[in-house]
């Protein structure tokens, strides 16, 4: 049974579907197809119109699960190889992970397991509108132990930094540049609340490090010769503690000359570690907030996150086959753990 998934060819095959976050009806209706024919109860779990999560078991209660996101960033690049390497939009995020996880579990299959499941989430790179989805499906409550699949060059996660990502929006009055007297810029108001951000000494922690911010996007403005009456820009920043406390330096930072909208936030999260396997922190979050129900989270995968989202983005074969004993290693070791 296990022979039955070439893994390279699958993951070739995942990276020639596009997929980016919205357009993952095509690459969904595709693996529902597969594990249909490979014998697995599938269904598809509505999110959006044209949006719906992959999920597929043996029939038994799925007290494992394999699961990563079938979404990717933009722009899409087609697949390619060499001797060493498949590249491409989704190679390590996280198109590789999807056939790495399919085939092991049919090498659990093969083995007698059954006990094992599969879900693939939409949106995961946006929102985990997926995610949050899925949280609320029955089969959740059998599940004892989630292995999600993001690119920690096959190091198992021992925890993930959480997320803060806000919208700042200014509002001034429009006027003709040549007269800027009459005006009230937008955009120098939000680059005055910007160089307060910048200078906010955000907090660290000894397991999660430093926690960071990134000025992501800033719009604003019609044209040159127009004072602006709108500015806007969307900030990311990565916890290294509680969201609360970060929202409160924000606000002090603002302090009333710019509106805020919160758009997710989500603290540190902890995982499962196990010995015998090698093990990381990682700065990126991942769709395990959102996924509280689906028993105790690990976190693993082939490929390096520097990778993802490049032009560049690739997975070395090797990984990509050791992550198949990887994750059937950790199936196993798993449900080992509660007899």
């Amino acid at each position: 049974m296990a022979n039955l998934v070439d893994v390279f060819k699958l993951t070739r095959e995942l990276i020639d579907v596009p997929s980016v976050t919205g357009g993952e009806f095509e690459v969904g209706n595709s693996l529902a197809e597969l594990l249909s024919r490979l014998g697995y109860q599938v269904e598809l779990q509505e999110v959006a119109d044209d949006r719906a999560n992959v999920i597929a078991t043996t029939g038994a209660p799925a007290r494992v699960v394999l699961s990563t996101h079938m979404d990717t960033v933009p722009p899409y690049i087609a697949s390619s190889e060499d001797e060493e390497f498949i590249y491409g939009r989704g190679a390590c995020d996280a198109k590789a992970i999807i056939a790495s996880q399919i085939a092991a579990a049919e090498k659990l299959r093969a083995a007698g397991a059954s006990e094992i499941g599969l879900l693939f989430t939409v949106d995961e790179e946006v929102t985990s509108a997926g995610a949050k989805v899925a949280n609320a499906h029955p089969l959740a409550a059998a599940c004892q132990y989630l292995i999600n699949g993001e690119p920690t060059d096959n190091r198992l996660a021992v925890g993930t930094k959480g997320s803060l990502q806000v919208t700042i929006t200014t509002v001034g009055r429009a006027a003709h540049s040549a007269y800027p007297e009459q005006g009230d810029s937008a955009i120098e108001k939000l680059l005055d609340v910007l160089a307060d951000i910048r200078r906010i000494d955000w907090p660290a922690d000894d397991v999660f490090g430093d926690t960071t911010c990134n000025i992501g996007v800033i719009s604003g403005g019609t044209r040159a010769n127009v004072i602006p009456d709108a500015a806007q820009t969307t900030l990311q920043i990565r916890l290294a503690t509680g969201g609360d406390a970060a929202k409160g330096l924000l606000e002090n930072a603002v302090a009333g000359r710019a509106a805020l909208d919160y758009k997710s936030t989500h603290d540190p999260v902890r995982l499962v570690a196990l010995d015998g396997f090698e093990q990381t922190m990682v700065r990126f979050t991942t769709d395990i907030p959102y996924l509280t129900r689906w028993g105790k989270a690990l976190l693993i995968g082939p490929g390096s996150i520097l990778d993802a989202h490049t032009e560049h983005e690739r997975v070395s074969k090797s990984e990509l086959l050791r992550a198949v004993e990887i994750y059937y290693d950790l199936a196993r070791a798993l449900q080992n753990r509660e007899r």
